[in-house]
């Protein structure tokens, strides 16, 4: 005779095994299903991926071919025609724009000023374009107005506040305050995250001021 408890567990085996294709015939088409989906997810993430890319390298291409053109009014005209989402919109507004000063300096300002209050457009590009005003405007835009827009890109933890600090200190150089600009200049030297071309910048201004550098 065979030992019991070797029957037992064969037994109990075959009801395991009748069960668990009892599982597959009622819910086994909720894993394929489950697989399905994890595939054509992946497969749709990769589609949409390679899509986004393609899409920035023509819009990319469309620009670089905008620039080539000689005549800056060209070079607008081919930049307006470009189709553009999301944050594409704002780059164009700012390539416009500095192709404008060239040859219309009060649409530049206007056009700088209309992206640097257009919620649609990501933070940094408005920022940006409120910076390339400043600089760009210089005494055609009132020093308050100039002051109020530096103090607000001059914030700590401000993206552009490195170069808002510089046009600060010339703002105060315009307005005939040499220590303060120093001051400034000083205070901007000492932080960490300012580029190696700014740095050399403000550091030959200061000493043609007369001020001091401290040695890195």
């Amino acid at each position: 005779m065979s030992n019991p408890d070797s029957f037992l567990n064969e037994v109990t085996e075959e009801l395991r095994r009748d069960r668990m294709m009892g599982y597959l015939r009622k819910y086994g088409w909720i894993a394929v299903l489950a697989v399905l989906l994890i595939v054509g997810g992946t497969g749709w993430n990769e589609w949409r991926k390679a899509t986004d890319r393609a899409n920035a390298e023509a819009f990319g291409d469309a620009v670089l071919a905008a620039l080539e053109n000689n005549d800056p009014s060209a070079r607008v005209n081919a930049l307006a025609q470009i189709e553009t989402t999301g944050a594409q919109a704002g780059m164009i507004q700012l390539l416009s724009a500095g192709e404008l000063i060239e040859t219309d300096r009060a649409a530049a300002l206007a056009a700088l000023a209309a992206a640097s209050e257009d919620s649609a457009l990501p933070e940094a590009y408005r920022q940006l374009a409120a910076l390339k005003r400043v600089i760009a405007g210089g005494s055609d835009i009132p020093i308050e107005e100039r002051e109020m827009l530096l103090a607000g890109l001059s914030q700590p933890g401000q993206p552009l506040r490195p170069m808002a600090l510089e046009q600060t200190a010339l703002l105060q150089l315009e307005q005939g305050n040499p220590e303060t600009a120093i001051e400034i200049m000083t205070d901007l030297l000492s932080q960490s995250d300012v580029s190696d071309t700014l740095r050399r910048r403000v550091t030959q201004l200061v000493v043609a001021l007369g001020g001091e550098v401290a040695s890195r």
